[in-house]
């Protein structure tokens, strides 16, 4: 296939949305593979990397400020043919989180010990947790320059090819992970010091393969004049959608650590159900976010295009398309509910309480499909802060206090609390569509067509 993107006529929601939720699927797995292999090493070295992994994860989160920002951004480039600045504002933002990568790498090494004792882990967890934790922190800037390179092969509409280095990176991970736990042919074992080491090569190799395919493929140039010099123009419309968008996700996290607090006092049995209940659901939450991100490319295109109207009514087909496939995911989960609870425990109360949970599902993850498909929509209109108003404003104001109110206060427990996530997911939605339906996002494009820049 030719260098350069596609065009927003051309691109596919199915043939976009199918990789990114195989790559979704792959990169969760990625880490989960090094969890359930470190089980054959000992039950604490399992507790130490899910506890490193915590760290990890929250800074990975911190990279899709710029990798968020600048997909949307480049998206509407694109759109408005404006393909001699792509070059530039990718190398930006790939300096930037390269400098942010080096920055958190920096932090957690040195600070992980402080870091560590803030979980109160028993002493042999937290040695083990501890050289984990510093060769998986000092790997972060490479993880920070993948997730953006990722980010920006994506917007030019070759998922695929994000896919097919996440499978390679996966592969990788599992043989280099075979080798330092078993130790095959006189192969030393080094079991959780090899572990992350092996992780952070995967990802060395993967980074370097979409380096390639970023200049080869999506024929972007990243040179040593454009990874120095940084348009303030660019990095401002960047930080425009990615913190904005950021601050949503971060709002969301902690949302969902008070509510998972306020579950435990409900006591073990109902903390282990919403575990399994949750395990069961992150496949349609999955979907639910791959469709929402490659609509958000579609969607990006066209308003950089100059298409308005046709991102109006493109976004309710897309939704119409995506509540479809979420309803028919969460009600196969539902009809086989009790049999994959089983897979899980055999405590009856926990099977009979988790059923009724995934039976609500058929409620909920249609609403949070909703909600995922307009924000998306709206953050590839460049209207990122108003979502991020809405979702913060509903999760504190509404939300977490509905949780108390009907889980604990009212005794309701699990089910009051799936209401009130249920309500949360169809509140934020409908505000969402709101403003969509206002058209207020057509005045916050970021980019206009070359030659409307010449009028």
């Amino acid at each position: 296939m030719a260098s350069g993107s596609r065009t927003a006529a051309s691109l596919s929601l199915f043939a976009l949305t199918w990789p990114i939720f195989v790559e979704s699927a792959l990169q969760m797995f990625l880490r989960v593979s090094d969890t359930f292999m470190l089980s054959k090493v000992s039950d604490e070295a399992v507790a130490a990397v899910g506890v490193a992994n915590q760290i990890i994860m929250f800074a990975v989160l911190l990279f899709n400020v710029i990798a968020v920002g600048s997909a949307v951004v480049i998206t509407q480039y694109l759109g408005a043919r404006r393909n001699r600045e792509i070059s530039s504002l990718a190398s930006a933002s790939v300096a930037i989180n390269f400098l942010f990568g080096v920055l958190l790498s920096v932090l957690i090494v040195s600070f992980s010990v402080p870091l560590l004792h803030i979980f109160k882990l028993d002493p042999a967890v937290f040695d083990i947790g501890l050289r984990f934790l510093r060769i998986a922190g000092a790997a972060l800037v490479i993880q920070g320059v993948l997730t953006v390179v990722t980010a920006i092969i994506q917007s030019h509409g070759y998922t695929r090819h994000t896919m097919m280095v996440t499978i390679g990176m996966n592969v990788l991970n599992l043989l280099g992970n075979y080798l330092v736990i078993y130790g095959p042919l006189g192969f030393p074992k080094l079991g959780v010091t090899g572990v992350a080491m092996s992780t952070a090569f995967a990802q060395s190799i993967g980074l370097a393969i979409n380096l390639v395919i970023l200049r080869k493929v999506a024929g972007v140039e990243l040179t040593w004049a454009r990874l120095t010099r940084w348009t303030k123009e660019h990095v401002d419309k960047v930080l425009r959608v990615g913190l904005p968008s950021s601050v949503n996700n971060c709002s969301y996290s902690a949302s969902q650590f008070v509510t998972t607090a306020l579950i435990a006092t409900l006591g073990t049995a109902a903390l282990t159900t919403r575990i399994y209940t949750m395990n069961l659901v992150f496949v349609v939450m999955i979907l639910a976010i791959s469709i929402g991100r490659g609509g958000q490319i579609i969607i990006g295109h066209m308003i950089g295009a100059g298409e308005r109207e046709e991102a109006y009514r493109t976004v309710y087909r897309n939704l119409r398309a995506s509540m479809l496939i979420t309803l028919a995911a969460a009600a196969i989960i539902a009809l086989l509910r009790v049999p994959l609870l089983e897979l899980f425990t055999h405590d009856a109360s926990i099977i009979q309480m988790g059923a009724t949970l995934l039976l609500l599902g058929l409620l909920l993850e249609p609403g949070r499909n909703f909600n995922i498909i307009i924000e998306r929509s709206l953050a590839a209109a460049g209207d990122a802060r108003f979502a991020m108003y809405a979702a913060v404003s509903v999760s504190w104001l509404f939300s977490v206090p509905m949780t108390y109110l009907l889980g604990i206060h009212l005794g309701y427990g699990l089910l009051g609390i799936w209401a009130a996530f249920i309500m949360d997911e169809w509140l934020r939605g409908l505000i969402l569509l709101l403003r969509w339906r206002s058209k207020a996002w057509q005045r916050k494009a970021l980019v206009q067509r070359q030659e409307e820049a010449a009028v």
